[in-house]
């Protein structure tokens, strides 16, 4: 008898790889390039330096975050791969000892100790490393480490978030760059939170606050030391 189907559950676990990476990107576009943006226009510069300062942010921001990420992430994986490496080998020289430590993973989880063990079981014939790799160690497809992709992903967004404060840049007039980009680079990561938030299932307007708290905090600092000393900083 086939085991009843059911509508495909809509779960966002799969999206913690990229929406992570992706999240951090754009935030951090959005408040670098801003808070560079407002403190070399509060030091009462032209347009050219603040331009200049602003796409000088986005490449070495874009670089460093795609760096950051897939040196990150890539020690992560070699992590996990280890960790795989030796369960294989584990596997290989004391089956008995695994099995009993995979009966043991699911008596801790509610099972009696009959059917854990015919769990351990099946799932072992199916695939050994696979249940031991899910169960006792967390590794799943879903949720296991891809460097280039979170790579990509960063640095594709800090591109565009930085993007953003840029382009509100050359269109505004000069002496109104300061307020023109820090009010609308706060809209932007109220959107942004708002945006992830819904993304990753969480409270949208929790997520827009605690984005834009933080990035005002930043423009705030950067706008006082850019009156301060009057240099690019």
């Amino acid at each position: 008898m086939s085991a009843p189907s059911t509508p495909p559950e809509r779960h966002r676990t799969h999206r913690i790889g990229w929406l992570r990476a992706a999240v951090l990107g754009a935030n951090d576009g959005i408040v670098s390039t801003a808070s560079l943006i407002v403190g070399v226009a509060a030091a009462g510069t032209g347009r050219s330096n603040v331009l200049i300062a602003g796409v000088a942010g986005l490449v070495s921001g874009a670089i460093s975050m795609a760096a950051g990420e897939y040196v990150s992430v890539s020690s992560q994986s070699d992590t996990e791969n280890a960790d795989l490496e030796l369960e294989r080998q584990e596997l290989a020289t004391m089956p008995d000892r695994e099995l009993a430590e995979l009966q043991g993973v699911y008596v801790t989880r509610g099972l009696d100790a009959g059917l854990a063990l015919q769990v351990a079981k099946q799932l072992t014939a199916h695939s050994a490393l696979s249940a031991h790799a899910r169960d006792e160690l967390g590794i799943s497809e879903m949720t296991a480490a891809r460097p280039i992709q979170a790579a990509l992903a960063s640095a594709a967004t800090f591109s565009v978030g930085a993007a953003l404060p840029l382009v509100t840049t050359v269109l505004v007039p000069i002496e109104r760059v300061l307020p023109a980009v820090s009010i609308l680079s706060l809209v932007f990561l109220a959107g942004l939170g708002m945006l992830a938030a819904r993304a990753g299932g969480a409270k949208i307007l929790r997520g827009a606050v605690r984005v834009t708290f933080w990035g005002a905090l930043a423009m705030a600092l950067t706008d006082l030391v850019g009156r301060m000393f009057g240099a690019v900083v």
